[in-house]
């Protein structure tokens, strides 16, 4: 996958790449508690999330929202979207996330 510009560098348990081609890349997050994927974009790519343990939480912005899901529950951010990663209460989590198509860059928002 063809890589951009990088504004955050994940501080995070467990970080997996599972598949990666050309345009899509499949990584499995685990997040201990207290840890989180910080507020950021991407100008390209779409983000599909798969909860696999614990309870995931996806926020967004513009549009505001905020995805709570349980194992085996999904979501997906489109481009451009802000989103902020972690677990329910700030409990450990794990997801699958699904990365594609375009040029992989993240974007910090403030």
């Amino acid at each position: 996958m063809q890589e951009g510009k990088r504004g955050i560098t994940l501080n995070i348990t467990g970080y997996e790449t599972w598949m990666e081609g050309a345009d899509m890349r499949a990584n499995v997050l685990t997040l201990a508690a207290g840890e989180c994927v910080p507020w950021h974009y991407h100008t390209d790519i779409t983000d599909a999330f798969v909860c696999l343990s614990g309870m995931l939480v996806v926020e967004t912005r513009a549009p505001r929202a905020q995805h709570i899901m349980r194992p085996g529950e999904r979501c997906a951010v489109p481009p451009k979207t802000a989103h902020y990663v972690h677990g329910q209460d700030m409990a450990p989590c794990q997801f699958l996330i699904l990365q594609g198509v375009g040029v992989y860059d993240n974007v910090a928002v403030g």
